[in-house]
């Protein structure tokens, strides 16, 4: 039996289930750049998948080049950088602003949350504390976008 006979098979008995074809195609699609040995960024890819977004990761070295290659300004970074739908999102972002941004549509480069405050997402912890999230242009120009308190 090969490998297609056997899955079709699979999915013919419910053994194997599959989300409808339309679901997969209303994930949005993030990818991901961050370092192999980061706890905190691979918990932050588990809470956008957990609220539905498709992630493709990668293990980078030198994520200082991806974030130039993104436009994200120096002050505003953090430790992981992202992109979905054009626009880059740096470091502990929340599933439900990035929502809110790809609803939205503003003209901005992407949004960031910089360093890693205690209670973002991939950060919770203790005496978690508010924290911003930061549209910010081409130009390197920033605005608070949303306050998250925890």
């Amino acid at each position: 039996m090969n490998r297609r006979h056997l899955l079709r098979s699979a999915l013919a008995t419910g053994l194997v289930a599959t989300p409808p074809a339309r679901a997969l195609a209303d994930q949005p699609r993030i990818t991901v750049y961050k370092s192999p040995w980061c706890g905190c960024c691979a918990a932050w890819v588990d809470h956008v998948r957990a609220a539905g977004f498709a992630a493709e990761v990668h293990d980078v070295e030198d994520l200082a080049a991806i974030k130039r290659l993104a436009g994200v300004p120096d002050r505003l970074g953090s430790c992981h950088t992202a992109s979905v739908n054009g626009y880059a999102i740096e470091g502990h972002v929340p599933a439900e602003v990035i929502r809110r941004l790809l609803d939205e549509r503003p003209a901005v480069r992407g949004l960031a949350v910089p360093g890693m405050p205690v209670g973002s997402p991939g950060m919770e912890g203790p005496s978690p504390e508010p924290y911003a999230v930061y549209a910010f242009a081409d130009d390197g120009r920033a605005r608070r976008y949303a306050l998250i308190r925890p």
